[in-house]
C-alpha cells in the first residue's frame, strides 16, 4: 500500500529561487510521463502561476480584501489568508483523498489514472508558511493522509559565496527541524552556474574551509561588508570566517540526512535525478517519519481521553450530589474551623428552622407527600398569615 500511496510534494523557496518556474517544470515533466499530478497552489498574492492549479487558495480567498479589511500589510495579509484557508483543510484532504483513491472493482465507463503525486506551491515568504500556526496544520494535515516530502529551492548562482551558501544550509536546518519532514535541497539554474560546488563543499568539510580562505584572501568579505570597514580589505571578515567555520562544523552531521540535486527548471537538466530523490524520500518517510507521526499523534489522542475523563469525573460527582440533594438527603456541611464559626452555623440553622428528615426518620415519600398537600391546599380564607401557612406547611 505504501509503493501505490501518492506523494505529496511541498516545494518551498526564498523569493527568486524559481520556485514557481521549477513547479511548472516538474508539472510538465510528469504530464510528459503520462503521470499527471494534482497541483495545489497555496500562495494568495501571486497574479500569474505558469501551471494550472487544481486547487487553488485564491478561488476561496481574496488577498487584497483580506488587506483591506483587517487593516495588514502584504505579510500580514498572506499570513491571514493562510489562516482562513486552513479552516477547510478538512475539506480539501477530502477531495484529495477521494482523487487519489483507486477505482472501486465494479466501476464502469472510462476510469481516470490514478495520481502518483501531490505538487503543493508556497509563498515566497518562508517564514509566513513554514512557523505559521496555519502552515504548521496544513503540513501535519498533509503528511497524515500522505507521505510527504519538502523540496527547498535554492538560487545556485547566489549561493556561490560561502556566506550566502551558510545562510541557506541554516534556513534548510531549521525547516528540517520544525517540518519534520524529510527534505530535498533543489539547487536550481544549474544552467547559469553549476551545483557541483555546493554539493562538494556539503561532503568535504576541507573543500569548504578552502573556498573559504581562498574568499578572505581575495578580499570578497569587502564587497560583502564594505559598507561597515569602509573597503578595507580583510577589516571585519575575522568574526564571519570564525562564524562559517565553526557552522561547517556544526551542519556536517545535518548533512548527512539531506538528499542534494540540481535542477535548471529553465531546461530541464536533472528533473529525473529529482524523482529519483522523491522515491527514496518517501522510502525513507514510511520508514523513519511516519512511525514518529503516529506515536505523536497517539500521545495526543491520549492525552485527549485523559482530559475527557478528567471532566466526565467532575461532571458525574456534580450530578451525584445534585441528586442526593434533590432526593432530599443531608448536605454535606462544612467543617468548621473556630469555635466562632461553630457557633455562627449552629445559630445559622436555629434561626432557618430548618427539619432535617434524617433525624426524624421520615421517608422521603412521606414529605414529599406533605409538601405537595401542603401546597395543593394552600391557606384557607380564614388564615391568610404567610408565617402560619409556612408553619403549617413544615409541621402539617
Amino acid at each position: 500500500m505504501a509503493d501505490t500511496a501518492p506523494v505529496a510534494i511541498v516545494c518551498v523557496g526564498m523569493a527568486g529561487s524559481g520556485k514557481s518556474t521549477f513547479m511548472q517544470r516538474i508539472n510538465a515533466h510528469l504530464h510528459s510521463q503520462k503521470k499527471p499530478p494534482y497541483v495545489v497552489n497555496l500562495d494568495p498574492a501571486v497574479r500569474n502561476v505558469p501551471f494550472e492549479s487544481n486547487i487553488d487558495i485564491r478561488d476561496s480567498i481574496n488577498y487584497k480584501e483580506v488587506m483591506k479589511q483587517y487593516n495588514l500589510g502584504p505579510n500580514g495579509g498572506i499570513l491571514t489568508s493562510l489562516n482562513l484557508f486552513a479552516t477547510k483543510i478538512d475539506q480539501i484532504l477530502g477531495i484529495l483523498e477521494k482523487r487519489t483513491a483507486p477505482p472501486p472493482p465494479d466501476a464502469t465507463g472510462p476510469i481516470p489514472k490514478p495520481i502518483k503525486h501531490i505538487l503543493v506551491d508556497t509563498p515566497g515568504q518562508i517564514e509566513v508558511f513554514v512557523w505559521s500556526a496555519s502552515g504548521d496544520i496544513l503540513l501535519g494535515s498533509l503528511a497524515s493522509s500522505f507521505p510527504t516530502v519538502i523540496a527547498y529551492i535554492i538560487d545556485t548562482p547566489r549561493s556561490a559565496s560561502t556566506g550566502t551558501f551558510m545562510s541557506n544550509m541554516l534556513y534548510a536546518c531549521s525547516i528540517l527541524y520544525k517540518t519534520k519532514l524529510p527534505m530535498i535541497l533543489v539547487f536550481n539554474k544549474t544552467d547559469v552556474k553549476d551545483a557541483e560546488f555546493a554539493k562538494e563543499w556539503m561532503t568535504d568539510f576541507e573543500a569548504f574551509q578552502a573556498a573559504l580562505q581562498n574568499e578572505e584572501e581575495t578580499g570578497l568579505f569587502q564587497n560583502q561588508e564594505g559598507a561597515d570597514t569602509g573597503g578595507i580589505q580583510g577589516q571585519g571578515s575575522g568574526y564571519m570566517t570564525s562564524l562559517l567555520h565553526s557552522m561547517s562544523l556544526v551542519l556536517e552531521e545535518f548533512y548527512k540526512h539531506l538528499k542534494v540535486v540540481g535542477v535548471s527548471a529553465m531546461t530541464g537538466d536533472g528533473v529525473d535525478e529529482f524523482f529519483e530523490a522523491v522515491e527514496e524520500k518517501k522510502q525513507e518517510f514510511e520508514r523513519d517519519y511516519k512511525p514518529e507521526l503516529e506515536r505523536r499523534r497517539k500521545q495526543r489522542e491520549e492525552e485527549k481521553e485523559q482530559r475527557r475523563e478528567k471532566e466526565l469525573g467532575k461532571l458525574l460527582s456534580d450530578m451525584q450530589v445534585d441528586a442526593a440533594k434533590g432526593k432530599g438527603k443531608k448536605p454535606v456541611k462544612e467543617e468548621p474551623e473556630t469555635v466562632s464559626e461553630a457557633e455562627d452555623m449552629s445559630d445559622s440553622d436555629e434561626e432557618t428552622g430548618l427539619v432535617d428528615p434524617d433525624d426524624e426518620d421520615e421517608p422521603v415519600e412521606g414529605l414529599q407527600g406533605r409538601y405537595k398537600k401542603a401546597l395543593a391546599d394552600g391557606p384557607s380564607e380564614e388564615d391568610f398569615s404567610f408565617a402560619s401557612y409556612i408553619h403549617k406547611a413544615n409541621i402539617g
